[in-house]
């Protein structure tokens, strides 16, 4: 029989080929090289060789993982990675948002009866979190200002368990006194949870200022792309990673691989950003100062701000990249504005390499009534700029334009 023949197969033996197995998983091939970038490990179930390694691993005796929503490499990787920007004691966890980094520290540390002091200037569902969740789970909230720490002392309680503040506040840009709240705390045995978020470890450590838990938002700067939602939470005490552990996996605040392999990459260039954003911020916080048609500009590298002693303690030479003004009139204005600015788009994020501006009266704060608004200085003419890296003379021209159109309608009557 010929070789070709030998390939023939009668009809009747046809359809009944028996297929080699490839439904089970095999390991890479060896190499003595290795991927320069990072491998993505999208798995949800990892297996071990017998009953005993898998306790082992339960126990602490051996390093693996079981299933994804109890960890991963990807989010270990990257947690490593802001363990070292933060100066973390212990290691630290990624989430699946800002929000659930907080939502984990909180959960994870606290208990019905304990009493929460924050600061009255907060990002919108962290103020939400605190006075219609947390009432809900049987905790309270007291929320002062926290640009002088009396207020913190004065706000305590017996039950008094955890103060929570950012370093500079969204999206009005106050400045906390973090020594002082830092003092207070440990003076009195509570717990400080400091949100970095806008300051990022570019700027300050979260530990380094005393607090016991820290937490970022790493959708923003640290990722830096908006394409990607997570968090990260840290403690100071080992003993605390266990409950902040036990939080993540129970409540689902588990991070994808894919979104923790995407910020990875984007914190390769997370200083280089940086830097640039807030060489632009403070060039446009100026440019605005001095535009007919602005009201008020606030930027803690300018003068005027009105925390600027503490932003000079605290921040020194880098106030961030973020900066809030406002404009007379209302929404009218606010829409002449965002329809003439080009390029810089209207969405309620920041960090993100491209500049973009927020209008929290409608989106991040949209849950807070009227009057609390007012009184935390946001109005219908309250903007918040994220600034990124695109040349800033361009930058500069885009919001000249937005500003005059707000201050033509405002003319016009409109």
């Amino acid at each position: 029989m010929t070789k070709s023949e030998d390939r023939w197969k009668a009809p009747g033996d046809r359809g009944n080929r028996r297929l080699p197995n490839v439904v089970r998983r095999s390991p890479f091939p060896p190499s003595e090289s290795r991927a320069l970038g990072s491998p993505l490990q999208p798995a949800v179930v990892y297996a071990t060789p017998d009953v005993d390694a898998l306790e082992d691993q339960y126990e602490g005796r051996a390093v693996g993982y079981t299933y994804a929503r109890e960890g991963h490499p990807n989010a270990d990787l990257l947690a490593a990675k802001i363990d070292a920007l933060e100066a973390a004691p212990a290691p630290g966890l990624i989430t699946s948002s800002g929000m659930s980094a907080i939502t984990a520290a909180v959960l994870g540390v606290l208990k019905a009866g304990d009493h929460v002091i924050a600061g009255d200037q907060l990002y919108g569902k962290s103020l939400r979190l605190l006075n219609q969740d947390l009432p809900r789970l049987g905790l309270s909230t007291t929320l002062v200002g926290v640009a002088d720490a009396a207020n913190v002392a004065e706000a305590l309680r017996p039950e008094t368990r955890m103060v929570l503040v950012e370093v500079v506040s969204n999206p009005t840009l106050r400045i906390a006194d973090i020594d002082g709240i830092a003092a207070v705390c440990r003076e009195h045995g509570v717990l400080l949870l400091i949100d970095n978020t806008f300051t990022t470890p570019a700027v300050v450590s979260g530990f380094e200022l005393g607090a016991d838990l820290v937490v970022n938002s790493v959708t923003k700067l640290l990722a830096g792309h908006s394409d990607v939602t997570l968090g990260y939470v840290a403690a100071r005490d080992p003993a605390l990673r266990e409950p902040l552990e036990d939080a993540v996996a129970t409540w689902g605040l588990t991070p994808s691989p894919w979104d923790c392999w995407m910020a990875e990459r984007g914190l390769h260039t997370f200083e280089l950003r940086f830097e640039r954003a807030q060489d632009n911020a403070q060039r446009i916080a100026d440019h605005l100062a001095g535009l007919v048609g602005v009201d008020e500009v606030f930027y803690p590298g300018r003068d005027d701000h009105p925390d600027r002693a503490l932003a000079r303690a605290l921040l020194g030479k880098n106030p961030g990249n973020m900066v809030s003004f406002t404009l007379p009139g209302g929404r009218a204005q606010a829409n002449a504005l965002m329809r003439a600015l080009g390029g810089i788009a209207f969405a309620p994020t920041l960090g993100d390499v491209s500049t973009t501006i927020s209008h929290p009266a409608s989106s991040s704060h949209r849950g807070l009534t009227e009057a609390q608004r007012e009184a935390l200085g946001i109005t219908e003419a309250f903007f918040r700029l994220s600034v990124g890296i695109e040349d800033p003379a361009l930058l500069l021209d885009e919001l000249g334009a937005g500003v005059a159109a707000a201050h033509r309608s405002l003319a016009e009557g409109g």
